[in-house]
């Protein structure tokens, strides 16, 4: 059966199948990092954001199955620090790493580190938000991957690696409020290379503490599951491996994620595939957890070794429950934008509005930090792009306000770039194709109106194409391969600037998402 489905995998099946079983990934993006918690009949889970802003994205599922983004717990990125700011754009690959999400005295609790700001946390009574202002428990370096942790008698706890020191895990307690660290009680609970990935649980009075660390298995390095587990807290523990990873070219290493138990008393264990290079990221897996002789194996045991392996799908864990949907058809008629935007760094906010125009997303250009690159153009909005047979990104926009020196468009990101948008100049609109500084012109346009498409499939090679009426596309450019960078997969969004001067803008009215369900 596994095998079967790893087939549907591949051939872009994902999440629910509608007769009761699913297809890995649940998510076919970029949701990395993942922690999940069940509060009654609900699962949140939070997955890291790095240099996207609103940080630290937020999901709900009522079946652990299907998901949907409710919103962020970090609104503002300048609350970490100023590199993250549009004069700056200065924290790729850095920023809101993983963290854990914690349900505490009737209030959700997150905590993450930024490996160059420190620890910080927040809390909120719905994990809708609105979240309380980020509150910094600790400025430090070289940290990463906390998760927080209340004893029955109500002491606070939380653990963490320290990456820069040889990754040892410390375990220090929390003051009553949780907004501080009592350093006094540190102790390392645990040292090997590359251990992190933190989580703390207390099932049926054992503690137990889930890491991954790095391991030479069958000649090569791979990241490994493990767990301690031990009668008190401050140990001794003793350690077990808990799923076998093989890497890149078999399960692309299941190993950032949470336990969590259904109101019916089974266990699974909610995943990211932590091997990147892919250009959908790190995506959002499902395994089933057995108890083996009073550990959590993951995945099946197919071979009796008391150690799990990647499971490509299975039975829901509950059904009845609407299947997700990842397309999208925005129209910005709302007062606030869908939770499923996020911008690249934190974006100048007087250059961007859905009130200026209602029923439109107003994208004024401002003046890139370096007018040679992309990567330094603020107010750049973007999706995660998924991996599906079909996807399919349109975007309808009306230029009438634009100003010379501006270009606006379409664009995919990640290590490299590539946009599809219009520039003018002297009065004069020209279509422009632009693959990391390859351009190609396209036709000069008159009319107020354009649509541009992106159009990619399992493979990931986009091709750009426009339309003058709505009807009728017509390519532009190459193909474009969709990458992978700044522990990021692609995203496909949109820009607008200006290097000669701060003017102009362009009016969004309409952003739509196609994406397939797959495994035809």
């Amino acid at each position: 059966m596994e095998d079967a489905y790893n087939v549907l995998s591949k051939k872009g099946a994902w999440g629910d199948q509608g007769d009761g079983t699913y297809v890995n990934p649940v998510l076919p993006g970029d949701y990395s990092d993942p922690d999940v918690i069940r509060v009654g009949g609900d699962f949140y889970c939070i997955s890291s954001t790095l240099h996207c802003s609103p940080g630290m994205a937020v999901l709900h599922s009522k079946d652990l199955v299907n998901w949907s983004m409710i919103g962020h717990v970090v609104n503002d990125l300048t609350s970490i620090g100023p590199e993250y700011n549009y004069d700056r754009m200065n924290r790729y690959g850095r920023g809101v790493w993983a963290g854990a999400i914690r349900f505490h005295r009737d209030k959700y609790w997150v905590y993450f580190f930024t490996p160059d700001e420190g620890l910080f946390m927040s809390t909120a009574f719905d994990p809708a938000g609105p979240w309380e202002p980020l509150h910094r428990v600790w400025e430090v370096t070289g940290w990463d991957d906390c998760c927080p942790f209340w004893d029955d008698d109500g002491q606070g706890y939380l653990a963490a690696t320290n990456f820069a020191d040889n990754y040892k895990i410390h375990l220090i307690k929390l003051s009553e409020d949780g907004k501080e660290l009592l350093h006094d009680s540190g102790t390392i609970i645990h040292q090997y290379k590359g251990s992190e990935a933190n989580k703390i649980y207390k099932i049926d009075g054992t503690y137990f503490f889930f890491h991954s660390e790095v391991r030479r298995e069958e000649g090569v390095e791979v990241r490994v599951v493990m767990m301690l587990r031990a009668e008190h807290i401050y140990g001794p523990y003793e350690e077990k491996e808990i799923i076998h990873t093989h890497g890149m070219d078999v399960d692309r290493e299941p190993n950032q994620g949470g336990l969590v138990q259904t109101v019916s008393g089974e266990w699974y264990f909610i995943s990211h595939q932590g091997t990147g290079g892919y250009y959908e990221g790190r995506t959002l897996h499902l395994l089933p957890v057995t108890w083996v002789d009073g550990w959590p194996i993951i995945g099946t045991d197919t071979d009796d070794d008391g150690i799990g392996e990647m499971v490509w799908g299975g039975r829901k864990p509950m059904n009845g429950h609407p299947i997700t949907v990842l397309s999208t058809n925005d129209d910005f008629d709302l007062a606030v934008l869908a939770p499923y935007w996020e911008w690249n760094h934190q974006p100048r906010a007087d250059k961007w509005s859905l009130t200026e125009r209602p029923g439109y997303l107003r994208l004024h250009a401002c003046q890139p930090i370096d007018k040679d690159n992309f990567f330094t153009v603020c107010n750049v909005i973007a999706h995660r792009a998924f991996r599906t047979v079909h996807n399919a990104a349109t975007v309808k926009i009306e230029i009438n306000g634009m100003a010379d020196g501006q270009e606006a468009g379409l664009c995919h990101f990640a290590r490299t770039y590539c946009t599809i948008g219009v520039q003018q100049q002297n009065g004069t609109r020209i279509l422009k194709y632009n693959s990391s500084g390859t351009v190609e012109w396209g036709p000069q346009l008159t009319g107020s109106t354009l649509w541009l498409r992106s159009v990619w499939g399992m493979d990931g090679i986009n091709r750009f194409e426009y339309s003058l009426d709505g009807y009728y596309f017509t390519s532009i450019g190459g193909a474009y391969q969709l990458g992978w960078g700044n522990y990021r997969g692609d995203r496909v969004g949109l820009y607008s600037y200006n290097c000669e001067r701060e003017q102009g803008y362009v009016d969004v009215d309409q952003f739509c998402y196609e994406v397939a369900r797959g495994g035809e």
